[in-house]
């Protein structure tokens, strides 16, 4: 039987990608400021950074008060955040055919699958046995592991562990920080209009395509159909 040699790595960023989690991070980067006493950032402004690092975000959001605790403010947000999807879990949840296309690829013998993302492991791991993900992917990147996105670290050391050389990888993602980290790597970039950044800014940001749902990412990596590979 012909297969893909080595196997295609697919990388997910989290927030926005996977995870509706907008309502929960507006909240709970609001609140981490006004526990110093500090206005909080416009939505616009707080949803313009995710898919960074807590504490780039941070950085980015209080750029114009170098005053500002900006570490403090980050553990802030981290607790803040976790105390929410404690006391609301349901608050975030997969996006509409999220599961079924992991569970499409996951069954695949030419596909591997990872996670990029600006989360704490911590966070990452609760995400993954939240959904029960567990079996699914063989290399998961967070902020605890690499420098923030759109670094392209976290693509490079996915790439090792799994096995795969970066020209045989993609970061499906929302952002332009994923598109650019993507590219940075050598690796191919999809985007989805269902998160945080405009379809513009991902086609600028090198985005080969940009889905309007769950139900095209599979035709779109252009993988060989088994009943082909016979």
């Amino acid at each position: 039987m012909a297969s893909l040699s080595p196997p295609l790595l697919v990388i997910f960023d989290v927030d926005g990608t996977l995870l509706d989690s907008q309502r929960a991070i507006v909240a709970a980067m609001t609140t981490a400021y006004e526990s110093h006493g500090l206005a909080p950032p416009s939505r616009r402004a707080i949803v313009g950074v995710v898919g960074l690092s807590v504490a780039e975000a941070v950085a980015e959001l209080s750029r114009e008060a170098p005053d500002h605790p900006r570490e403090a403010i980050g553990e802030a947000f981290k607790e803040s955040f976790r105390q929410g999807l404690a006391h609301a879990p349901d608050e975030s949840g997969l996006y509409p055919g999220a599961a079924d296309v992991l569970d499409a690829l996951v069954a695949r013998e030419d596909v591997l699958l990872g996670l990029a993302t600006g989360n704490s492991r911590r966070g990452v791991e609760r995400l993954v046995a939240r959904f029960g993900l567990e079996r699914h992917f063989v290399t998961t990147q967070s902020a605890d592991d690499a420098p923030s996105k759109p670094h392209p670290a976290m693509v490079h050391q996915a790439c090792v562990e799994a096995g795969v050389p970066a020209e045989q990888a993609v970061v499906v993602g929302d952002t332009s920080f994923d598109m650019a980290m993507a590219r940075a790597a050598g690796a191919r970039a999809i985007g989805v209009s269902w998160g945080y950044h405009a379809q513009d800014r991902l086609f600028a940001a090198g985005a080969e395509r940009v889905l309007s749902s769950f139900a095209e990412l599979i035709p779109a990596l252009r993988l060989v159909d088994p009943a082909d590979a016979a």
